[in-house]
Parts: C-alpha cells; sequence; structure tokens
C-alpha cells in the first residue's frame, strides 16, 4: 500500500473552488477508500519563510496536508490523473503496511 501527502495552501484554488475540496471530491470519484485534510498552525515552504495563519493580524497562508492510503497500482493511476488536472502543491509517497 502506499501513503500520499499533498502539501498545499488552505486559500489555493482550482477555478473557483478550494483545492483541498477539488481534490477529496476528485478522490471520491477515483474510488478511494478514504482521505483527510489537516490544517497547519505553522510552516514554511519554498521561500523558507514561516507563515502564522493564526497569530493576530496575519495575512500569512494557511498550509494544509491531503493524506490518503490505498493500493499502489490505484495510487499510481489516481496521482497521474490528478496531475493532469492539477499541477500544483507538492506531493509524496511512502510504502506502508496495514495491520
Amino acid at each position: 500500500m502506499i501513503q500520499v501527502q499533498i502539501f498545499i495552501d488552505a486559500d489555493d484554488l482550482k477555478g473557483t473552488q478550494l483545492v483541498y475540496e477539488f481534490i477529496l471530491q476528485f478522490l471520491i470519484v477515483q474510488n478511494i477508500k478514504g482521505a483527510t485534510v489537516f490544517r497547519g498552525r505553522l510552516g514554511y515552504g519554498e521561500n523558507q519563510r514561516l507563515n502564522r495563519p493564526n497569530d493576530l493580524f496575519s495575512f500569512d497562508e494557511t498550509p494544509m496536508m491531503i493524506t490518503f492510503i490505498d493500493e499502489e497500482k490505484k495510487v499510481k493511476a489516481v496521482l497521474s490523473e490528478l496531475r493532469n488536472q492539477y499541477k500544483g502543491g507538492f506531493i509524496v509517497t511512502h510504502q506502508v503496511e496495514k495491520w
């Protein structure tokens, strides 16, 4: 099995839809067993600048992570199709065992 982690900003859009909602709806259509969206309290990306979205008067983008797990062949097909529809975000995968 493969675990996927997709890192995005909470305010990222695909058209007029929030990216995390677009990705979850995409995963439902692809019959992925389940997915979870996590909202980060602090993070940084390529710019190496800390994002503190919970600070008073902060305009920093909130870091988010979407994670899901499924069979390797299915995950690879889903990620290929997702990349055809959405080029943003940072995606990593890990081999995992189901207990």
